[in-house]
């Protein structure tokens, strides 16, 4: 073997020792117990009983692209990390309001937390909703930060639980951090089929886990029922996705109705749901994160009122918007354009501000344009 040949024989043999540690570091990396778990055994084998679930994953009523027509995932990432984007991050700190959660009043109230974080109180059930407190929407605390402001409430500032909804698995909605500190404040658990693996695997007791598909209810005590009802997203915490229902909720009691949308692009589904519920008092709505790109699994602006007009929705509260940088548009624009269109709508519209009491029972309820004037 001639020298030139042991060269390339060593860099080969380089090459590949370099391959076999990046594989071996990204396995052990994905092993740590922020990813989750993926659903397994009796879990799995009730996963593809669904019929929504096809060829080996979730899918959604419609055909879905996560990528729009005209776009490339590549040039789509390209865009988000180095394309230069104005206003995605608010400059100065964010007003919120310091809301005693362990004293509320006894009436019907909803309290957001930022982006799609809120607690809800309805017939005095405490119902929490993708609970993100640890400053943070990744896997990893240096990346996707909230912004400055927002972050005032903790874990501790929550009172006891009687049920938490998970919309789906990615990190701006069940974030493992904040699951750690709720496994022992939560009397039970509501999400779609397989979300619960992960929850398992973080200490949730399986008792205290309640999956559904899509079109499937809990009966909770009393007069409240809780609805999963379908969404249009995708779900996946590592490199294999759609393996556990995304999904909206319906809560409903013997004087009102909810729609909880979680994470979804508009499609036919919304004018299901209000035709099967025959309406809601107050539609709470994704607003935020969106893009041309990726404009089927999320809403865009002017589809926001159509979508509250298919629910046959008396009010709306847009969510998903000022806590994290996720789409790339200026940080105030959602809250812009849903009062626009709602205004042109003659819609009702919430906008408060974190922390906010939002009255259940009071669709009149004024808030301030608390954003304006902030860049």
């Amino acid at each position: 073997m001639t020298r030139i040949q042991k060269g390339f024989m060593r860099a080969g043999i380089a090459l590949l020792s370099l391959e076999i540690l990046i594989t071996t570091t990204g396995c052990i990396y994905m092993q740590l117990p922020q990813f989750g778990k993926k659903p397994t055994g009796q879990r799995l084998e009730r996963i593809k009983q669904s019929p929504n679930y096809r060829d080996g994953r979730f899918q959604n009523l419609s055909p879905t692209t996560t990528v729009s027509e005209g776009y490339t995932f590549t040039g789509v990432m390209y865009d988000y990390l180095f394309r230069k984007k104005q206003d995605v991050k608010p400059d100065h700190t964010i007003p919120v309001v310091e809301t005693d959660l362990q004293n509320l009043p006894a009436e019907d109230v909803l309290v957001w937390f930022g982006h799609s974080s809120y607690l809800l109180q309805v017939d005095g059930k405490k119902i929490l909703v993708d609970p993100v407190l640890c400053g943070y929407a990744s896997p990893v605390s240096w990346t996707t930060k909230a912004f400055a402001g927002t972050d005032v409430y903790k874990l501790e500032d929550l009172p006891a639980v009687d049920i938490l909804l998970i919309t789906h698995d990615h990190y701006d909605h069940l974030d493992y951090e904040t699951m750690k500190g709720l496994k022992d404040k939560v009397g039970m658990v509501i999400c779609g089929l397989g979300v619960g693996a992960h929850l398992e695997h973080w200490g949730f007791p399986a008792n205290r886990i309640i999956e559904k598909d899509w079109w499937e209810k809990v009966a909770i005590s009393g007069n409240m029922n809780i609805h999963l009802t379908p969404a249009r997203h995708f779900s996946g915490r590592g490199l294999k996705r759609d393996q556990t229902l995304w999904t909206s909720f319906v809560v409903e009691t013997a004087s009102k109705k909810i729609f909880l949308g979680g994470d979804s692009g508009y499609d036919s589904h919304f004018a299901a749901i209000g035709k099967k519920f025959g309406g809601f008092d107050i539609a709470i709505l994704e607003n935020g994160q969106y893009n041309v790109a990726w404009q089927q699994i999320h809403t865009l602006p002017e589809e926001l009122v159509q979508a509250a007009q298919d629910l046959n929705a008396k009010r709306i509260l847009p969510v998903h918007s000022s806590k994290f940088d996720l789409g790339g548009h200026p940080w105030y624009e959602p809250l812009e354009m849903a009062s626009k269109y709602a205004a042109e709508a003659n819609l009702p519209l919430a906008t408060p501000m974190i922390g906010e009491l939002v009255l259940l029972n009071d669709s009149s309820q004024v808030f301030t344009p608390w954003w304006q004037g902030i860049k």
